[in-house]
């Protein structure tokens, strides 16, 4: 499949599925707990059953479902094998055992949604003297918005019409039971102290408004995105910006990223990175329920011991020209999916591991039972969506570079100002692959909003 295939604007409904395997058997799964749970509906007395096991079924196809493009562009991705020099460049991608012995391991995923979709100019095709020059005919980059456009996500997808059936026949069974429980306290069955399901709705209401209220900056996060017109590097004016292009090297190169200070675990021509390092801690918890039966239960938990993050200044590169980021002024940095994980039975050290050990039993008195690191990058070859404040450079800036000041990209910077109506941040990946994975506005913002009012509704049925 290739981008001409796909069709960008989605319209008003487009049926999603699943495009990895694991996705399909739990996909699969949760259709046959819809359909077990409508066959339950027909029988006597399993109304209430037959809605629970129904919702759930929905639910888990909802969350299983992509959005309306992501899908489509993964093929393409897929389909669009990157140049050899970038390959070589590239982290082995999938599960490798380092050590059985010692249960070492690493995993970089397969499948990255924050990687170039179309094919991206790998290093050998780069200017080498001048990294502000144009490529080739100073055309944009295949991926970049003036040749794709803007993708349109369908006003609801599969995820928008299970959600819904979710919300709607969980409502309903809640309210079921409310009912059945206020008759038991009628009757005498049971005290009103025990009627858990009174609090039903105040639950459903919370969880609605903060799935609004998350909705909101999201959408907010994406129509900024949508409606902002991204700028070409040749002809980039001074002030506020959005770029989309390649990371290239700057003037300070790139940093060869050691996670917590392990030359086993290194991430090659980083611009910006972060890890951070955890352990897995269990311990036994006792609970004591209302009529004085004790019951203990293991509870592990993962728990972050260290942590590191930084990163140099980069070229952005979207084909037409090169234009130097001050990556280090922006607040907001998103580096997508972690790049490698790194798990293990024991830490580096002994010392390391004796002092995690102490730490668990001494504050959370339990044991450490695994150790992981895991790295997040953006790095030499990546795609990059940023919003930005484009200022001049200073004079002694470009004396340091040997510039003369001749061509305009080369005499300003992008820094991580905030500006009216535009939130300053870096991403990593196009435009198309960060807009791919969105929901639409409807999805975002109706749904929490039916949710709200159905928590509303049972109110009134208490």
């Amino acid at each position: 499949m290739s981008l001409e295939n796909v069709n960008l604007d989605r319209g008003f409904f487009h049926f999603t599925k699943p495009y990895h395997w694991m996705g399909w058997i739990v996909w699969i799964f949760a259709f046959l707990m819809i359909v077990f749970g409508v066959v339950m509906l027909s029988l006597e007395g399993g109304l209430l059953a037959g809605g629970l096991v129904a919702a759930f079924g929905f639910l888990l196809m909802a969350l299983l479902s992509p959005a309306s493009l992501e899908a489509d562009l993964h093929k393409v991705r897929k389909n669009a094998p990157q140049p050899d020099d970038l390959e070589e460049e590239a982290l082995k991608n999938g599960y490798e055992l380092e050590s059985w012995f010692f249960g070492r391991s690493s995993y970089s995923p397969t499948n990255d949604p924050n990687d170039w979709i179309l094919p991206a100019p790998g290093p050998s095709t780069w200017n080498k003297e001048d990294r502000y020059a144009p490529d080739g005919d100073g055309t944009p980059l295949p991926e970049h918005p003036s040749k794709v456009g803007t993708p349109r996500p369908a006003t609801f997808s599969t995820f928008g019409i299970c959600m819904f059936m979710f919300i709607l026949l969980a409502s309903i069974s809640v309210g079921m039971m409310m009912v059945d429980q206020q008759t038991a306290i009628d009757n005498g069955e049971i005290l009103d102290e025990d009627a858990g399901m009174k609090y039903a709705p105040i639950a459903i209401t919370i969880v609605g408004l903060i799935w609004l209220l998350l909705g909101f900056f999201q959408h907010k996060r994406q129509q900024q995105m949508i409606d902002t017109p991204t700028s070409l590097v040749r002809s980039v004016a001074v002030g506020s910006a959005e770029l989309v292009g390649q990371v290239r090297p700057a003037h300070e190169q790139w940093i060869n990223v050691v996670v917590d200070g392990n030359p086993r675990r290194v991430i090659p021509g980083c611009v910006e990175f972060s890890w951070e390092y955890e352990v897995y801690v269990c311990r036994q918890v006792t609970t004591t329920d209302s009529e004085g039966n004790q019951s203990t239960r293991e509870e592990c938990t993962w728990r972050t011991v260290r942590s590191d993050e930084g990163g140099i200044p980069f070229m952005l590169h979207d084909g037409t020209g090169g234009i130097r980021v001050e990556s280090n002024t922006f607040m907001k940095k998103s580096l997508g999916n972690f790049v490698k994980r790194w798990t293990s039975n024991h830490a580096d050290t002994l010392r390391d591991h004796f002092q995690t050990e102490f730490a668990a039993r001494l504050f959370r008195d339990g044991d450490v039972r695994k150790h992981r690191w895991t790295a997040y990058a953006l790095r030499i070859g990546n795609p990059v969506y940023l919003l930005g404040m484009v200022k001049p450079r200073s004079q002694s800036e470009l004396a340091a570079e040997n510039i003369d000041g001749t061509i305009g990209h080369t005499t300003i910077s992008v820094h991580g100002e905030d500006s009216p109506g535009m939130k300053a941040n870096i991403q990593r990946g196009t435009e198309l692959a960060n807009l791919g994975r969105i929901l639409s506005s409807a999805e975002l913002l109706i749904l929490p909003i039916v949710c709200v009012l159905a928590g509303i509704l049972l109110f009134a049925v208490l």
